[in-house]
């Protein structure tokens, strides 16, 4: 089966097995690159564009940290990252690859790479020709995520939300996830979104085909 790139098959959220990282604390360096305590020029040349290389690197580190496997295929053009166009990595950005995302029988399993601090930002997945709306779960392996969904506000989730998407996200029910647990998206096609916490996070997602047709961004500048 030919391996789909991103941008014929990523939105946000093709096999092979993921590795478990280690679930205590992790050091802050890997191959000789910090992937902690990083500013957002450290992501983008002089032109302003966003650096790949750079940003893989800061993955790479971060895995290598925590002892988690870096088969060949992670340094594939499989594993991806993006910075959704708003020139903001270090805040909303992420990496992940696709091991399997199989539409005939309806199901996926994806990586989600992200470091300290970094948000996926607010979308959600409506039906398409090929697909319904895809339903997630998705178990933390290392470090920490805040997941935000939608219903009753959470106390606190204002000043919880990364200032690029405070005024706009719809999602304020939170839920912090650690290593071991998981979380799951309430119902199809609800708004939702995730945030890292101070070590960065490593997530395996387990979910429905995702057909990138079927995604929606809140943010009015988010671009793949």
């Amino acid at each position: 089966m030919k391996n789909l790139t991103r941008r014929e098959m990523m939105g946000l959220v093709a096999g092979g097995t993921a590795g478990v990282c280690m679930a205590g604390g992790c050091a802050s360096g890997g191959g000789g690159v910090s992937f902690t305590n990083r500013v957002n020029e450290d992501f983008y040349g002089a032109d302003g564009a966003f650096d790949e290389v750079a940003a893989k690197k800061a993955y790479y580190a971060m895995m290598a940290s925590c002892n988690y496997p870096i088969p060949d295929r992670l340094r594939s053009e499989d594993f991806w990252t993006l910075d959704f166009g708003l020139g903001a990595f270090t805040e909303v950005g992420m990496a992940g690859i696709f091991w399997v995302n199989n539409k005939e029988h309806n199901y996926m399993g994806h990586e989600i790479f992200l470091l300290p601090g970094q948000m996926i930002p607010e979308h959600w997945h409506v039906a398409t020709a090929d697909a319904g709306a895809k339903l997630e779960a998705w178990h933390v392996r290392h470090g920490g995520v805040t997941l935000f969904g939608e219903g009753e506000p959470s106390p606190g989730a204002e000043k919880s939300i990364p200032p690029s998407h405070r005024a706009i996200a719809k999602a304020r029910t939170m839920q912090v996830v650690k290593p071991g647990e998981h979380g799951i998206l309430a119902g199809p096609e609800q708004r939702h979104f995730m945030v890292a916490g101070p070590e960065g996070a490593i997530v395996s997602e387990y979910a429905t085909y995702h057909d990138m047709a079927g995604l929606r961004f809140t943010h009015p500048d988010v671009t793949l």
